[in-house]
C-alpha cells in the first residue's frame, strides 16, 4: 500500500482539511469543486476494470458446470442458502465467527497508513516520531467508535402482519445498510469531523438522526419500512437479502418518503442514485456512472426545484465468482482515501458487515451480529442512552476474504464532489499497482 498511498498523495493529503473543510490532524482533504464537464462515462468500469467482464466472458460459455455455477448468481447470490445453513448447523452465537471466521481484535502491529471514511491516520513511527504515533492512533479510535452502529434488536413491534419481534439471524445487510445511511446522514448535518461527544446533552442533529432509525413504524428508516419498501426486490421479513436489493431497496424507501413530506421536512435531505450497469444488478453489466442520470435525481428530489442537492451514490458490484478478483483489490482500497467515502456493505454469503477503514491489505468493519434489547430514542431528550448505537471494539478482516458481491458508498454535497469523485477515480484506474 506504501506505493499506492504516495501516488494518492496529491489527491487526499495535499491539506488538513476533512469533507467539510474542518481542520482534523492526520487527515486526508476533499478536493475542491472543479468545472471539468463529463458526460455519459463507464467510470465504473474503468475504476474496477471492467469488474463485471468475468460474468460477461462466463455467461457464453455453453458447459453444463458453467450453467450451474451461473445459476448461483441469482438475486440472493446464495446469501439466503449459506445463513440457513450457519443457522441450523447450531448456536447462532455469533454468526459471523461462524461465516467470517474467529474474530480479529484491536489494530494490527503495521506502521502503515490507516483510511477510515476518507481520512488518513499516519501511525508510522519511522517519520513522525512516538508521541504523533499514538496520538494518530487515539484519533482513528475515537473516529471509530463514533460511527453509528446497528445492531440485532428483540422485542420490537412485529413487522406488518408477521409475529417477527426481532432481527437475529436475518436482518445484518438491513443493519449494515442503516449504518451507511446513518453516516450519510451524519455528513450532511454534522460534517465529516463530527465526534461523539463525551458530556451530555448531545446535538440535537445527533439525537434526530438516531430517532429516524429505531425499530418502529413511526421511524422512517426503521427495519419495518425498510423490509416494507423493499418488497419488490424480495425483502421480507425473515428472509435474507443481498448487497443489489437491499440498494433498491433503500432508493424505493427514500421515493416514498420524498412523497410524503414536504420538501423543506426531507428526512433524508438527499437524492438516491444507485449506480448499476443492469436492471439486475447482480448478475452483470458494468455500472455507469452518469452525470445527467445524477442531474435528474437531483432534479426529480428537489421536486423540480433545483438542478443539484446532495446526492447518496450506492454502488452494487459483483467482483468476481467465488471471492474477490485480486486485480479489484488495489481499487477497492482506494475507495477509503476519498473524501466522498461511505465505507462497503460487504462480508460472506450471509454475514454482512459495514466496512469503514482499511490498513494495508485489511479491512476494519462495524458489525451488526449482536443482539440488543429494542431502543427507541425520543427526540425530546438529549441526554439518552446512546452507548448501544457505538462500538469501541476495533474489528478487522482480511479483504481479500470478502464476498465478491458487495456495494459501495458516495455521499456528494453537491455537484463539484462529484466531479471530483470521477476525477479521483480516473486517477487511480489510470495509476494500476
Amino acid at each position: 500500500m506504501k506505493g499506492f498511498h504516495e501516488r494518492n498523495d496529491s489527491l487526499n493529503c495535499s491539506s488538513k482539511a476533512s469533507i467539510d473543510s474542518s481542520p482534523t490532524p492526520g487527515t486526508g482533504s476533499e478536493p475542491g469543486p472543479n468545472d471539468s464537464k463529463f458526460s455519459k462515462t463507464s467510470l465504473w468500469s474503468n475504476f474496477f476494470a471492467s469488474a463485471f467482464s468475468v460474468f460477461d466472458t462466463y455467461s457464453e460459455s455453453s458447459s453444463s458446470s458453467a450453467c450451474e455455477r451461473k445459476s448461483s448468481f441469482s438475486k440472493t447470490n446464495g446469501w439466503t442458502a449459506a445463513v440457513k445453513r450457519v443457522v441450523s448447523g447450531g448456536s447462532m452465537r455469533r454468526i459471523h465467527e461462524r461465516v467470517l471466521g474467529p474474530s480479529k481484535i484491536g489494530i494490527s502491529s503495521s506502521t502503515s497508513d490507516i483510511w477510515l471514511l476518507g481520512l488518513c491516520y499516519k501511525i508510522s513511527q519511522e517519520s513522525s516520531g512516538d508521541v504523533d504515533a499514538t496520538s494518530a492512533l487515539a484519533a482513528f479510535k475515537q473516529d471509530f467508535s463514533s460511527r453509528i452502529l446497528m445492531t440485532y434488536r428483540k422485542g420490537f413491534d412485529a413487522i406488518g402482519e408477521t409475529k417477527i419481534t426481532s432481527d437475529a439471524s436475518w436482518g445484518c445487510m438491513l443493519r449494515s445498510s442503516q449504518m451507511l445511511v446513518a453516516q450519510a446522514l451524519l455528513f450532511h448535518r454534522l460534517g465529516r469531523s463530527w465526534r461523539k461527544p463525551s458530556q451530555k446533552p448531545f446535538d440535537l442533529a445527533y439525537i434526530e438522526i438516531l430517532h429516524q432509525f429505531g425499530d418502529s413504524e413511526a421511524s422512517a428508516f426503521s427495519i419495518h419500512n425498510l423490509v416494507e419498501a423493499g418488497k419488490n426486490y424480495g425483502l421480507a421479513a425473515g428472509s435474507w437479502v443481498g448487497p443489489y436489493a437491499m440498494c433498491r431497496s433503500w432508493e424505493s424507501l427514500a421515493r416514498s418518503k420524498r412523497e410524503e413530506i414536504d420538501l423543506e421536512c426531507q428526512l433524508l435531505p438527499m437524492a438516491v442514485y444507485v449506480v448499476s450497469g443492469d436492471e439486475d444488478g447482480e448478475r452483470g453489466g458494468a455500472p455507469v456512472v452518469c452525470i445527467e442520470d445524477a442531474s435528474r435525481h437531483c432534479f426529480e428530489f428537489s421536486r423540480h426545484q433545483a438542478d443539484w442537492t446532495p446526492i447518496l451514490l450506492l454502488v452494487p458490484l459483483v467482483l468476481g465468482l467465488d471471492k474477490v478478483n485480486p486485480r479489484y483489490i488495489p481499487s477497492l482500497q482506494a475507495t477509503f482515501t476519498f473524501p466522498q467515502c461511505l465505507g462497503i456493505l460487504g462480508g460472506k454469503p450471509g454475514a454482512s458487515t459495514y466496512i469503514v477503514g482499511i490498513q494495508e491489505e485489511n479491512v476494519f468493519y462495524l458489525d451488526p451480529h449482536d443482539v440488543q434489547p429494542v431502543v427507541n430514542l425520543s427526540t425530546e431528550n438529549l441526554e439518552a442512552d446512546t452507548s448501544s448505537y457505538h462500538c469501541n471494539i476495533i474489528r478487522y478482516i482480511p479483504l481479500e476474504s470478502l464476498d465478491p458481491s458487495l456495494a459501495i458508498g458516495f455521499f456528494c454535497r453537491d455537484k463539484g464532489f462529484l466531479v471530483n469523485l470521477m476525477i479521483s477515480m480516473i486517477f487511480v484506474s489510470g495509476h494500476p499497482n
